[in-house]
C-alpha cells in the first residue's frame, strides 16, 4: 500500500510551540515589516501569511510582519479600479435626503 506523501520528508521542529515571534515597539529585525512600512515601499504582502508581529500599548495593539523579500510591487490602479473606488465613495459622501454630494463622509 503506497500513500500520497511516500519519498516526502516532513519537518517538524519539536521547540515550536506553534506561536508566532513577537517584538517590542521598534525591535523588529531587518527584512520585516508591517502592511503600512510595505505600502510606503510601493510593495504588498502578495498572498504570503504574517511570520511575526510587533506589540505595542502594552501588548494591546498588535501588528503583523511581513518579509520584505517576499513582498511583491503595488498592482496598479486601473480605471475599472477607480470608477468602483470613486461609486463606494459616492455612496458615503451623498446625503440620502437632498442627494447632495460632500467633501467628507456622511456614513
Amino acid at each position: 500500500m503506497s500513500t500520497a506523501l511516500e519519498g516526502h520528508h516532513l519537518d517538524v521542529d519539536l521547540y515550536d510551540d506553534g506561536t508566532f515571534p513577537s517584538f517590542g515597539w521598534k525591535q523588529a529585525p531587518k527584512g520585516l515589516a508591517t502592511r503600512r512600512q510595505l505600502r510606503a515601499m510601493g510593495l504588498r504582502p502578495g498572498g504570503h501569511d504574517p511570520v511575526a508581529q510587533v506589540t505595542c500599548r502594552n501588548g494591546q495593539r498588535v501588528a503583523y510582519l511581513y518579509r520584505v523579500d517576499l513582498a511583491l510591487p503595488i498592482r496598479p490602479m486601473t480605471l475599472a479600479k477607480e470608477l468602483a473606488l470613486d461609486k463606494a465613495m459616492a455612496a458615503r459622501q451623498t446625503c440620502p435626503k437632498c442627494r447632495r454630494r460632500y467633501h467628507q463622509c456622511l456614513k
